[in-house]
């Protein structure tokens, strides 16, 4: 009898560590903590309309985010996220401004910035280079670059192909944009694929440990270069999702997206080490930033003291994260 009462109290506390002991778990309680904060300060950040301003600022750096975060389980970090996305718009904007087709256009452009995932892969999984210095490098060749192809300035999209990520639709009197339900979709089916997949449990393996990964089996090579392919897809998709933002080509766009992108994923509960931390984090913090600089816009805050204030949190994830694992 003794040992049945003993098992019954221990169950309810086994749950409510697992929930706890989730990455995710303390970027949440912070989102909920901004959101009570902001709600009191200011009532209008409640408001429907408000609300549905910050999912539609989340978007870009929402799914640049995404392939941010395959990249940094593996222990890399892809320091040429924005410079992909915005060669995404100009060759998608300048092949439509010639008057190519627009879904062709736009296909041909996500090609170009799969490509760029992949000879980040290549360079990464083939050469063995650090992918600080490879993405670093294609950043500096893709700013270069950028520039020459849209001849140094900025020009307008107008097509409504492209633009139709940013067209709204209502739900219970919520308005949302289609970019947001393509965000949401593509969390959905990226977290499928890293926990309910052999691929995504390898990609963990690498990130922990890529040497005991190789020495059980695990094609180590060949699931980097995936991975650096897949994370150039979604850069691409999301070039799609900044033009129905902002149907504009400019080359010196997204010149924090890296920044920012990274820091959703740290703030997020993944860890930079690799191989810790997942896609429900990622899509909290990248929450989280867009609440805290829209919660501070709406007191009035400079935008130099929001970055101030997204910076401390970023260190204080990475310290947190570094502490977690000397204890472990």
């Amino acid at each position: 009898m003794t040992t049945v009462i003993a098992s019954a109290t221990d169950a309810p506390r086994s749950w409510k560590a697992r929930i706890l002991g989730a990455p995710s778990a303390g970027p949440f309680l912070v989102l909920i903590a901004f959101c009570v904060i902001f709600a009191f300060t200011n009532p209008r950040f409640l408001a429907t309309h408000n609300l549905s301003i910050i999912l539609q600022q989340t978007v870009i750096i929402g799914v640049l985010a995404i392939g941010q975060t395959l990249v940094i389980l593996t222990a890399g970090i892809d320091l040429a996220v924005g410079a992909i996305c915005v060669l995404g718009t100009i060759v998608a904007g300048k092949l439509v401004n010639l008057g190519y087709d627009p879904v062709l256009s736009m296909s041909f452009a996500i090609l170009i910035c799969t490509i760029s995932g992949l000879a980040a892969g290549g360079l990464v999984s083939g050469l063995r280079l650090p992918p600080f210095i490879v993405t670093l490098g294609i950043l500096g060749i893709l700013t270069a670059a950028l520039r020459l192809i849209s001849e140094g300035g900025a020009f307008a999209v107008r097509d409504p192909f492209l633009s139709w990520t940013g067209n709204t639709m209502k739900l219970s009197g919520f308005v949302i944009t289609y970019g947001v339900v393509i965000m949401f979709a593509l969390y959905a089916v990226v977290w499928y694929f890293l926990n309910e997949t052999k691929w995504g449990r390898h990609v963990y393996a690498i990130g922990n440990n890529p040497e005991a990964a190789r020495l059980v089996g695990i094609p180590v090579r060949r699931h980097l270069m995936s991975v650096y392919v897949l994370a150039g897809l979604i850069y691409g998709i999301g070039a799609w999702l900044a033009l129905g933002r902002i149907p504009n080509a400019d080359p010196n766009a997204m010149q924090t997206a890296n920044l920012d992108s990274i820091t959703a994923v740290v703030i997020g509960g993944t860890s930079l080490f690799g191989g810790r931390g997942g896609l429900i984090g990622t899509l909290i913090g990248a929450l989280i930033v867009g609440v805290l600089r829209n919660g501070l816009t709406l007191a009035g805050i400079d935008p130099l003291w929001q970055d101030l204030v997204t910076g401390i949190l970023v260190i204080i994830a990475v310290a947190l994260d570094q502490m977690s694992r000397r204890r472990r």
